[in-house]
This record gives structure tokens, sequence and C-alpha cells, in this order.
């Protein structure tokens, strides 16, 4: 157990940024689903708008790495291009 007054801040604020990451990313990971569901391009392009700046926001907090991010918005715009 933690022995002093800073550790135990320290880890109670981990739980939070833990618990906040966590649904931050799967909620970002459900808009990319919805995304990928889509059949009509033009509510596809509005999505992928939202798609993008939340991957980058996960990125920019390091819940995932930035090339992982720039993987996801390359595939999710060939995937909205490829639409008919």
């Amino acid at each position: 157990m933690a022995n002093h007054k800073s550790a135990l801040k320290r880890i109670r604020r981990n739980e939070v940024a833990r618990i906040r990451n966590k649904y931050q990313h799967k909620t970002t990971r459900n808009a990319i689903k919805k995304l990928k569901e889509t059949e009509d391009k033009s509510a596809a392009e509005k999505l992928l708008v939202d798609v993008y700046s939340m991957v980058d926001k996960l990125a920019k907090k390091n819940v995932i790495h930035w090339n992982k991010a720039g993987n996801l918005k390359s595939k999710l715009t060939k995937h909205v291009n490829a639409m008919a």
C-alpha cells in the first residue's frame, strides 16, 4: 500500500484517468462501427468528420498511438470514398 499522500492521490487520479480513457476509446470504437455500417455516402462523410476528431483526441492523449490513428483515418477515408 502507498505510504505517502501524493502516492495515494496519484492512485486516485490514475483510476479516474483510466475510466475516462476507457469510456472515450469505447465511444470512438462504436462511432467507427457505425461509420462502417452506414450505407449513405453523405451521412458517412458527416460522420467521418466526427470520427476524425475523436481519433485525433485519443492520439493526442496517448490512448492510442499516433500511427494507429493515422492508419484508422486512412482506412475510413478509403471506405467512405469507395461508396457509390
